[in-house]
């Protein structure tokens, strides 16, 4: 494999990045990509047997569900096999798979690195990750080392720059696709604002906002039996809970940056050409104190429960303000602490008008009424997307507002295609760079930091592709 690292270190030096940016930016990744891979071994082409692409699943809570229901809700798709530690988890999803009539998938469980064994053992077209966010970039590279073809990770695709260098890093050694599973890019009136965008109808864009704005104390805290915390029950966190709250609290108690970046930022990437003409250049971030859970834990289980003793280390509200090449900025809010209703705080705002989607308003000049806002409905049915006028009906039947078909139809369209990921490799790591940069920020006091490029100077030439045609 010393050719694959040899052809890595020419790209980065023809890129101005020598050894010492590899030591400095992607030192771990470097190690992972120099060591022998099955990505060498012969695969069977897409649909060899039967015609049907092949499915596998790592992490089989609820999130695999849906992408269960999408994948075979679509004509062509089997499920070859499934892999999870938990047996509740594996046999929930294999009553769900046998609601289609279709053969149960083979199981895999037991120890945390039984998903190697999966990957080594069965051929895939592709492999769907959902499982806790710290699994998802080892399970991923081991994916593409095994040589599947399509990789999808749920989002936050990584948690450290390192682990960004490794999604990109092995990619790129393996020729695997990495997807970043970012159901927002593909909600109706998201696509429909990025139509708005590319016909020009906002003008050059200056700024967006974005972000994550989700009460979840409900799901950070659950008796053991509840995805969701029943008024009046136990408070549990960590092992002894059930579902996100066994894993996902404790990024609350350790860390302190926006560790949920993407639903918000997706959409804006694909909006500013991120990676494809643009880039982020530098970044910086501030907290506000950390309040929200331990004042839920007090409210629901008394001062004296144990779990107040609890110091948790997450800002209640997260502000991240991001710098582009193309000379744009970009606000994103981390608050999932506090009491309020969800929103993803999209504006998107150019020299001739924008959107903002808390109050559904567009403005275009010499269109709109002078200083009054249009309701966005009118203009999203003018510029609705194709995959979604083309595929209303069958996204109705789907999770999230039918966002979630959208994006699996258009992953599958890509397998079938040969086509490259619809967000690959270095858009999962720009996106969830954030996280570990507001981290480095906010511990400096807000110290503008540098963002990595991802693409290697690549970003220059590469040409806007999500969404553009099916």
């Amino acid at each position: 494999m010393e050719n694959t690292r040899r052809s890595i270190l020419k790209k980065m030096t023809d890129a101005g990045i020598g050894t010492a940016g590899l030591a400095l930016r992607c030192n771990a990744a470097a190690a992972t990509v120099t060591t022998e891979t099955s990505a060498e071994k012969k695969k069977k082409p897409a649909g060899k047997d039967d015609g049907k692409l092949r499915f596998g699943f790592i992490g089989t809570g609820s999130r695999c569900h849906e992408h269960i229901n999408n994948v075979l809700s679509i004509p062509g798709n089997k499920i070859v096999a499934i892999c999870d530690i938990q047996a509740g988890p594996i046999q929930r999803t294999l009553d769900h798979i046998a609601k289609f009539n279709v053969p149960a998938p083979k199981v895999y469980t037991g120890s945390e690195r039984e998903f190697e064994k999966m990957l080594n053992n069965e051929e895939f077209d592709c492999v769907i990750i959902a499982s806790p966010w710290e699994w998802h970039v080892p399970m991923s590279v081991a994916a593409m080392k095994a040589g599947v073809p399509y990789v999808g990770v749920e989002v936050s695709a990584a948690n450290t720059l390192e682990e960004c260098w490794d999604l990109v890093n092995v990619s790129e050694a393996t020729g695997s696709h990495l997807n970043i599973m970012e159901n927002v890019c593909y909600r109706r009136d998201c696509m429909a604002a990025l139509n708005m965008v590319r016909k020009g109808l906002f003008g050059e864009l200056l700024h967006a906002t974005c972000g994550y704005e989700h009460d979840l104390r409900d799901v950070k805290f659950n008796d053991g039996k509840h995805y969701t915390y029943q008024k009046g029950g136990e408070l549990r966190m960590g092992k002894d809970a059930f579902a996100e709250a066994q894993w996902r609290t404790n990024h609350s108690v350790r860390r302190n940056g926006d560790v949920y970046p993407t639903h918000g930022i997706g959409p804006v990437a694909n909006c500013l050409d991120i990676n494809r003409g643009n880039r982020f250049l530098s970044l910086s971030a501030m907290a506000t104190q950390s309040r929200g859970l331990h004042k839920f834990i007090v409210d629901n289980g008394g001062e004296n429960h144990p779990l107040a003793k609890v110091r948790f280390n997450l800002g209640d509200i997260v502000t991240s303000m991001i710098k582009c090449a193309n000379g744009q900025t970009v606000i994103v809010t981390h608050d999932t602490n506090s009491p309020r209703p969800y929103s993803l705080g999209f504006r998107i705002q150019g020299t001739e008008g924008l959107w903002m989607n808390d109050g559904d308003h567009v403005y275009v000049e010499n269109q709109s009424k002078p200083h009054r806002w249009d309701d966005s409905e009118e203009w999203f049915k003018k510029f609705d997307h194709t995959l979604w006028s083309k595929h209303e009906a069958e996204a109705a039947q789907a999770g999230h507002g039918g966002m979630d078909y959208v994006m699996m139809f258009d992953l599958i369209n890509a397998i079938h295609n040969k086509k490259p990921a619809p967000m690959d490799c270095y858009d999962a790591a720009a996106w969830s760079a954030i996280s570990a940069l507001s981290e480095m920020s906010i511990a400096r006091g807000g110290a503008l930091v540098d963002f990595p490029d991802f693409t290697r100077g690549q970003w220059i030439h590469r040409q806007p592709a999500f969404a553009l045609s099916e």
